[in-house]
């Protein structure tokens, strides 16, 4: 005699459920691991080119920490295979992500030298509230401020607050929308200049000389938003082409400051970084700290580090800072750099 369910139930539909728990779960494995892979081997650059892996690499740090969730399942479930490789994979992304909240002596200020302090800061479009980055400029005291997305309401708008005051000497190249640049500076600028790089945002450069320490090359940095997969071509190229450490005139050392729209656990920034660069966030420890959301226009998506202060590698970094800005979903870094004194 056949046996009936529960009325109403419908045939097949305990074992369909079973089944999409289970794939639900196997998926829940596997993103520890597949994620540890791209990342160690920089795979967004090359296999997963045109994917939403760069896009989603920015959230490392946060999958570190998750990716133990699994793994703890795993051991519970005693499914021994799933945990050795849910093992595996924690070890993998804690390695990569963990020393940003230590930093290394090796980058630790060096003495002999005058200290530098460099404020960079991403207008969003000219709207940011320029009083307020002047505001942080009055109480801060940076040596040099660059800008990204400057716009000609937005310089006016510094002019109004008194910025000349401040930083008397500037280089600047206002435009619309995301492609204006400009530099601030306490010091005098020699040989001041900019150019447009691939994705087709001004960046302004110039030369910085402070009393017992070598001439330092600014340049405000700013590549493509990797915001979709058509951009990502554009993002590769500039973080390609931006400076290496050096490029520049004997006995100058250069230092790149900007909106990178990369964090760390991005390949093409870690490249350029390895040709003599040092982020100073990452070399005092506060390479955790957000530059990035959830602010204004992005609520829901958690801070990520989009903004460097990249320095040469003889200069040391004293620390870092960032600060709020009003009606910028940027936040303003400021590091303080000690260069070591010119060579005799």
């Amino acid at each position: 005699m056949e046996t009936l369910g529960p009325v109403g139930a419908a045939p097949g539909r305990r074992p369909a459920i079973v089944r999409i728990r289970r794939w639900a779960y196997l998926a829940m494995l596997a993103v520890a691991p597949v994620w540890a892979v791209v990342r160690v081997a920089g795979l967004e650059t090359n296999v997963l080119a045109y994917t939403p892996a760069t896009q989603v690499l920015a959230f490392t740090p946060y999958v570190a920490l998750l990716s133990l969730v699994p793994l703890v399942v795993a051991g519970v479930r005693r499914e021994w295979l799933a945990a050795g490789l849910g093992v595996i994979a924690s070890v993998a992304l804690t390695v990569c992500v963990l020393p940003r909240a230590f930093g290394g002596s090796a980058a630790a200020a060096r003495p002999g030298g005058p200290e530098l302090s460099v404020m960079t800061a991403n207008l969003s479009l000219g709207d940011a509230d320029v009083n307020a980055v002047v505001a942080l400029v009055r109480t801060r005291h940076p040596d040099v401020l660059l800008v990204q997305e400057l716009t000609a309401e937005a310089e006016a708008g510094f002019d109004r607050a008194g910025i000349a005051d401040l930083l008397p000497y500037r280089v600047s190249h206002p435009s619309a929308l995301a492609a204006g640049s400009a530099m601030f500076s306490r010091l005098p600028l020699q040989e001041p200049g900019y150019r447009k790089n691939w994705g087709g945002f001004y960046q302004v450069h110039a030369t910085v000389n402070k009393a017992g320490g070598m001439p330092v090359l600014l340049e405000s940095a700013h590549t493509c938003s990797p915001f979709s997969l058509g951009q990502l071509h554009c993002w590769r190229t500039d973080l390609a082409r931006e400076p290496y450490a050096a490029d520049t005139p004997p006995g100058t050392l250069r230092v790149l400051a900007g909106d990178f729209n990369a964090t760390l656990d991005h390949a093409p920034l870690r490249s350029l970084i390895g040709h003599g660069y040092r982020d100073a966030a990452n070399a005092v420890g506060e390479g955790f700290t957000g530059t990035w959301g959830p602010y204004g226009r992005h609520p829901f998506i958690p801070p990520v580090a989009l903004d460097h202060v990249l320095a040469a590698a003889p200069i040391g970094i004293e620390s870092v800072h960032v600060y709020d800005v009003p009606r910028t979903d940027h936040r303003a870094v400021l590091a303080t750099l000690v260069i070591p004194p010119p060579s005799r």
